[in-house]
C-alpha cells in the first residue's frame, strides 16, 4: 500500500546503468544486477517509488532522425566534454514497442525487479507514451487504422504534419505525433483513440505493464481526451467514419486495470488546466505545473492561493521543482531560491517528484538521447541539503498527518514583510512540524498563526533543517510563533512535541 504524500525518484535509466556499470566494474551489468545497495540507498533516502525513464524498446528511425537534429547536436556538443552524433539514441518517447530495451536485460528482469523492490517497501514506475508510438512501430503495418491517417492532399498541403507508408501495395499518410501548440514530433506516429481497435490495444499494453510493474507515468495525457483529440484531429476522424466516443478512454482503462490490479498507480503529465479533470476520471496523480510556475515565476502570495484549492486536488498532484523537460532548478530558480522552493514541495500535500540530477546538484540539463556518460560532478553541498531535508520529510507525519495552511501576520504594523512569508503545520498524534519560508529576496519577519504551549519563561524549539534549538520568551509564543528576522530564501522546520 502506498502511503499519502509519496516520494517518486525519476532515473534516466540508460546513463544510470552506465555509470552503475563504471562504478562497480562491470561493464556486463543489466538491471537484474544492479546491488542491492543502490536501492536501499533510495529507499533510506524515504523514496516509494522508482521511475524508470526510457526502458523501452529503442526506435532505430527516431536514432536516425535525433542524428540529424541539429539543434540536440549542439546540445550535447557543448555537454563536456563535447559529444558528436555517436552519442546520440532514441527518444524514449518515440517508443518502438514495449519490450524490455536489450541493454538493460532479459525481459523477465522487469517483473523481477518490481519484486525485489516490492520486498524492500518501493514501487516501479515505468513509462507509457499514450498519444503515439515510433513512426517506425511495427503495429503500423499490422493495423494502420488505429493511427491518424490524411489523404495525399493533406500530406501535399502540411508536409510536415504526415508522412508516407507503403503498406501491402498501398500508400498511407500517417500523422506525426503532435500537440496543436507545437511542431509535430517528426519521430512519432499519431494513435487515432476514435477507433475501438485502437483503445483495446492500448488497454493491452497496460494490463501487461500491469503485471510486470506498479505503475505508468503516463505521457501528455490532455492530447488522448475526447475533446482535445477532436479539437485536433476531428478534421481527419470525422470524414474518415469515426465518431467521439461517449467515454473517455482512460475511464473505461483505469477501471479495468484496476478490477485486476487494484494497487497500480496511474500518474498523468497533464498541462492546460485539465489536472481536475483528469483526476475526476480516474489518475491518482497529475503533474502540477501551476506550483511550479508561481515557485518560478511568481511569488509566496500566489503560491499559497494555488494551495487554497480543494484538498483531494492538493493530495493527488505532483510536486515537482525539477524534471527532464525543465532546466535544473539550481540554474533556472538560482540556488537559494531553488532550495527554498525544495522545501515547499517537499512540505505540502501531494506526490513529491525528484530527479537523479536534482538531489546530486547537477547544473546540465542532459538531453534523454544521449547514449554516452558526460563529465558529472556533484554538488555536495546540495547532496547534503538533499539528504537532510528528504530524511526529515520521511517522518510519518509529513505523511498520515493532518496539513494546514497557516497565515502570517504583521509583525510590527509598519512591517509589511510578512507577506513574504509561507507557513503550514502538519499534526500527528502528539507530533507538530511547523514549517515557515520566507519564499523572497529580502529580509522578512512575520507571526505565525500557531498555538504553541509555552513551557516557562523561555521554550527552546529545535529546528530540524539547521539541527539547533530556537529560545523563545513566552511573550512570542503568547500569540503564535514570532520571527523576527528571517533571512532572503530561508526555511525552517520546526519539530514541536507535546
Amino acid at each position: 500500500m502506498l502511503r499519502s504524500n509519496p516520494h517518486l525518484m525519476e532515473i534516466n535509466t540508460r546513463l544510470w546503468l552506465k555509470q552503475l556499470r563504471v562504478k562497480y566494474s562491470q561493464p556486463e551489468m543489466k538491471l537484474s544486477s544492479v546491488p542491492d545497495d543502490e536501492w536501499q540507498e533510495l529507499r533510506h533516502l524515504g523514496f516509494d517509488i522508482v521511475w524508470l525513464v526510457g526502458v523501452w524498446e529503442p526506435s532505430p528511425e527516431s536514432v536516425r532522425l535525433a542524428r540529424e537534429d541539429r539543434t540536440l547536436l549542439e546540445d550535447i556538443k557543448n555537454l563536456p566534454p563535447g559529444f558528436g552524433p555517436e552519442a546520440v539514441g532514441s527518444s524514449p518517447y518515440s517508443v518502438h514497442w514495449y519490450r524490455l530495451n536489450p541493454e538493460l536485460g532479459f525481459e523477465w528482469e522487469l517483473k523481477a525487479l518490481k519484486e525485489k523492490l516490492n520486498s524492500m517497501g518501493m514501487k516501479l514506475m515505468v513509462d507509457l507514451v499514450s498519444n503515439h508510438t515510433s513512426k517506425d512501430n511495427p503495429y503500423i503495418k499490422e493495423n494502420p487504422d488505429c493511427f491518424v491517417n490524411g489523404s495525399e492532399d493533406d500530406f501535399k498541403a502540411h508536409p510536415d504534419w504526415f508522412f508516407e507508408v507503403q503498406n501491402g501495395g498501398e500508400k498511407r499518410y500517417i500523422a506525426y505525433g503532435r500537440d496543436p501548440n507545437f511542431p509535430a514530433w517528426t519521430d512519432t506516429a499519431q494513435l487515432n483513440y476514435f477507433n475501438p481497435a485502437t483503445r483495446e490495444r492500448m488497454l493491452s499494453v497496460l494490463m501487461r505493464l500491469a503485471d510486470m510493474t506498479d505503475g505508468v507515468r503516463c505521457d501528455m495525457v490532455m492530447l488522448t481526451l475526447n475533446e482535445i483529440h477532436d479539437t485536433t484531429w476531428g478534421w481527419l476522424l470525422g470524414p474518415g467514419g469515426y465518431k467521439r466516443p461517449d467515454e473517455e478512454f482512460w475511464e473505461g482503462a483505469i477501471r479495468a486495470v484496476k478490477e485486476k490490479f487494484p494497487q497500480f498507480v496511474f500518474l498523468a503529465e497533464v498541462y492546460w488546466g485539465l489536472e481536475w479533470r483528469v483526476q475526476e476520471i480516474g489518475f491518482d496523480y497529475t503533474y502540477d505545473k501551476g506550483t511550479y510556475d508561481r515557485l518560478r515565476f511568481q511569488g509566496p502570495q500566489e503560491v499559497c492561493g494555488h494551495l487554497r484549492a480543494e484538498k483531494l486536488y492538493q493530495k493527488r498532484s505532483v510536486r515537482f521543482i525539477d524534471n527532464h523537460d525543465e532546466q535544473p532548478s539550481l540554474v533556472a530558480f538560482g540556488r537559494q531560491k531553488a532550495l527554498a522552493a525544495a522545501v515547499v514541495v517537499s512540505t505540502i500535500k501531494g506526490l513529491r517528484f525528484y530527479n537523479d540530477n536534482q538531489i546530486e546538484g547537477i547544473r546540465v540539463r542532459v538531453p534523454l538521447q544521449l547514449t554516452e556518460l558526460y563529465e558529472r560532478t556533484p554538488d555536495q553541498e546540495i547532496k547534503k541539503f538533499y539528504a537532510k531535508l528528504l530524511k526529515i520529510t520521511d517522518h510519518p507525519a509529513f505523511h498520515g498527518g493532518e496539513w494546514s495552511l497557516l497565515e502570517v501576520r504583521q509583525c510590527d504594523e509598519e512591517n509589511q514583510t510578512n507577506s513574504n512569508i509561507l507557513a503550514w503545520s502538519w499534526a500527528q498524534r502528539r507530533t507538530l512540524k511547523v514549517v515557515i519560508i520566507n519564499y523572497s529576496g529580502e529580509e522578512s519577519c512575520g507571526t505565525v498563526n500557531v498555538a504553541i504551549k509555552s513551557e516557562g519563561e523561555t521554550t527552546a524549539i529545535f529546528e530540524e533543517l539547521s539541527d539547533r534549538f530556537f529560545s523563545f520568551r513566552a511573550g512570542e509564543l503568547a500569540g503564535g510563533l514570532r520571527l523576527q528576522t528571517m533571512a532572503a530564501y530561508s526555511a525552517y522546520i520546526f519539530d514541536v512535541e507535546f
